[in-house]
């Protein structure tokens, strides 16, 4: 019984970790669109190294928080492309911005260990 315990134990403590989970900043910041608050528009950062994207999503204010995975906030430590989105569904006809913030994407962020106030000033044009 005892080496069954030791075991479940060993299992268990394996299980859930974050030991191939990459190093992440805490990500948050603000998004405007021609000086005015841009709201529930989707904000994902994609790490240039290892490590899957992380998302937010803009409150009625424009700011959002990076979700890593699960209950894991933030983004990959490193520079990151930077993709911005109104578009809800596949019809590529409800995309409000510019495709240089998504598709196309220019912009980028570098992510550093601990916290990040990142904004984005878009334009329209």
């Amino acid at each position: 019984m005892a080496v069954l315990a030791a075991t479940l134990a060993v299992v268990v403590a394996g299980c859930g970790g974050n030991k191939d989970r990459p190093s992440l900043g805490q990500v948050h910041g603000r998004v405007r669109l021609d000086g005015a608050p841009l709201a529930h528009a989707i904000v994902i950062f994609k790490p240039e190294a290892v490590g899957r994207e992380s998302m937010g999503v803009t409150d009625a204010n424009g700011d959002y928080v990076l979700k890593y995975i699960r209950d894991d906030f933030g983004g990959v430590v490193g520079k990151n492309a930077v993709r911005i989105s109104t578009q809800r569904s596949n019809d590529p006809r409800t995309e409000t911005l510019p495709e240089k913030y998504n598709k196309r994407t220019t912009l980028a962020a570098n992510v550093t260990p601990g916290d990040n106030q990142i904004n984005f000033d878009l334009t329209s044009k």
